[in-house]
């Protein structure tokens, strides 16, 4: 009875997942079905799913509409720039809140984050336009600090949450600083919940589209505007906007499967150390 308890429970846990990612797999594939076919198959009434012949025509068309590579290049460092000041300034934000327990300071911050991206976009678009910066690649840089350091903040709050005071006030009692506990003590043991922190700001930070939108000049934009580039007054032209998508897409597919363990084992962490 166990052995088929515990059989129907697996097959019911099985099916459970399955429905719920059964639909980002099908829209997967069919975006990567409409960036193989030409155009009078994406248009075809019943939908041809198998393309025959596959084509790469689509991603030439991408290629040569578009900057591809100098987008590509500027979503890089944005990301990574926009990632890097995030840690710097929410990591320590993210131990003072929890060894405070500043939970006001904690839910302001989160404030900040659900807070719609439009609602910044105009005063910050006119404050980048009086500083005369708008066009350069620092202000999507610090206007995507909006949705980084939320994130590394709330992230880091629970690992040094669940970390043991006896160790830094062991530290402290040897004479360090508490910048010293921090940087010696508390940063080495919460390098999981790091890693987390960065990767979910990064992917985040690559697909933003809105203020790279507004805030980028002709030779500052980035991938996700590469993608919007795609669509024309004439037509929609399924194809190329279909591999623009994938080829944005790609990266963070690729970095979430390769990190997927360190993101679950870095969540369950922080999660069982704040209980």
């Amino acid at each position: 009875m166990r052995k088929l308890r515990r059989l129907a429970e697996n097959i019911g846990f099985g099916l459970a997942v399955f429905v719920l990612i059964a639909p980002a797999i099908l829209v997967f594939l069919w975006m990567l079905s409409l960036s193989l076919k030409n155009e009078l198959d994406n248009t075809a009434w019943p939908p041809v799913f198998i393309p025959n012949p596959p084509t790469l025509n689509n991603y030439r068309d991408v290629f040569a509409r578009n900057d591809f590579v100098l987008y590509a290049w500027n979503s890089i460092i944005v990301s990574f720039g926009a990632t890097l000041l995030a840690l710097v300034i929410g990591v320590p934000a993210g131990y003072g809140i929890a060894k405070m327990r500043a939970m006001r300071a904690a839910a302001l911050i989160l404030i900040a984050r659900i807070t719609p991206g439009l609602s910044y976009l105009i005063p910050l678009f006119l404050l980048f336009q009086w500083l005369e910066m708008t066009g350069t690649l620092w202000p999507i840089v610090i206007t995507h600090l909006v949705i980084t350091v939320p994130i590394v903040v709330w992230v880091m709050i629970s690992f040094f949450e669940g970390l043991p005071t006896e160790l830094e006030e062991a530290a402290l009692v040897d004479g360090a600083t508490i910048w010293q506990a921090f940087r010696h003590v508390a940063l080495p043991l919460a390098r999981p919940g790091i890693t987390v922190a960065t990767i979910l700001a990064f992917i985040f930070s690559w697909n933003n589209f809105v203020f790279a939108m507004v805030l980028a000049g002709r030779e500052t934009r980035t991938l996700p505007v590469a993608v919007n580039n795609m669509l024309t007054f004439e037509q929609i032209s399924w194809g190329p906007l279909s591999a623009a998508a994938l080829l944005v897409t790609l990266p963070v597919l690729l970095l979430t499967l390769l990190a997927q363990k360190q993101i679950v084992a870095g969540l369950t962490a922080g999660g069982v150390k704040g209980v």
